[in-house]
């Protein structure tokens, strides 16, 4: 089923994101995590690429095989790093070819070692030229997209990302998934300023319910997203006790999911880090 379809059944849109594991020992436990969804009965489960593109084909397997066996639909990660357009078409054929009909189309981070993104000769350099590329192609795929409630790290402001933003809707984009936020005025403000700019795609919520300090303090330096006061007092004063912060992680994004569905969010997408349990605890929490 088409994700865009989910949005215009009753009840939020519910999902969870993986990323694929380097090996076939990880890859079977990726696999018996992804088991344990079953009785939430997922919307959608998406599957990440590697840095630069690395498990390409980890991914392309995973998402065939969760579909194929597990019976839950899923959503192939696509970016520009380091492939050619043939090379990208022959990857769209085999996702079309097995069955999947889901991509979440992203230009993609630079590889590890690299400072900067670099356009692949015969590539694209931004994702709203492979969003183009894919509808030219003829691909029948639904197609998602990122975006930014505190904009992207290498946008010089909020302005100049919301353009580049809509640039990748107009050029064909069904949905759209935030980038993870722990502060709900964030995502309430881009959405607000994207319906001015004439966004009407619906904007899923990106969310990930803290395990770790040490983790969230580098993926938030990292994806250029903040951390409340309130929530980085609640974390200094249980930090100390590993328990005790997954139960702070995982109560603060109860409150925010609750928020956000009240106030008419079109659903939720949960970033796991491959360990579902905190996820799977605020999925119980809210009752869905």
């Amino acid at each position: 089923m088409k994700i865009k379809d989910m949005f215009h059944v009753d009840g939020p849109v519910i999902s969870f994101e993986f990323f694929p594991p380097k090996t076939d020992e990880g890859t079977e436990a990726l696999y018996r995590t992804v088991e344990t969804l079953g009785p939430c009965k997922p919307s959608f489960v998406s599957v990440t690429y590697g840095a630069g593109g690395s498990t390409r084909d980890r991914t392309l397997q995973l998402v065939a095989r969760i579909k194929r066996d597990l019976g839950l639909e899923a959503m192939a990660h696509l970016t520009c790093v380091g492939s050619r357009k043939d090379q990208i078409h022959g990857i769209l054929q085999r996702l079309h070819d097995s069955g999947i009909e889901n991509v979440l189309a992203l230009r993609g981070d630079p590889p590890a070692g690299e400072s900067g993104f670099v356009q692949p000769e015969g590539g694209f350099g931004y994702a709203d030229e492979l969003v183009r590329y894919i509808r030219e192609e003829g691909f029948a795929f639904c197609m998602g997209g990122a975006c930014y409630p505190e904009k992207h790290t290498e946008s010089p402001d909020r302005a100049t990302d919301l353009a580049m933003t809509k640039q990748k809707v107009d050029a064909g984009l069904d949905f759209m998934v935030t980038q993870l936020f722990f502060e709900n005025a964030e995502y309430f403000s881009f959405v607000e300023r994207a319906r001015d700019a004439g966004i009407e795609v619906p904007i899923v919520p990106g969310l990930m319910p803290i395990t770790n300090v040490a983790q969230v303090q580098r993926f938030t330096k990292m994806c250029g997203a903040s951390i409340p006061k309130e929530l980085s007092r609640r974390l200094h004063i249980v930090e100390a006790d590993p328990a005790a912060v997954v139960a702070t992680g995982v109560s603060w994004a109860i409150e925010q999911c609750r928020e956000l569905l009240d106030r008419g969010a079109p659903g939720l997408h949960f970033y796991t880090l491959n360990k579902s349990s905190a996820s799977l605890a605020v999925h119980a929490a809210l009752g869905l």
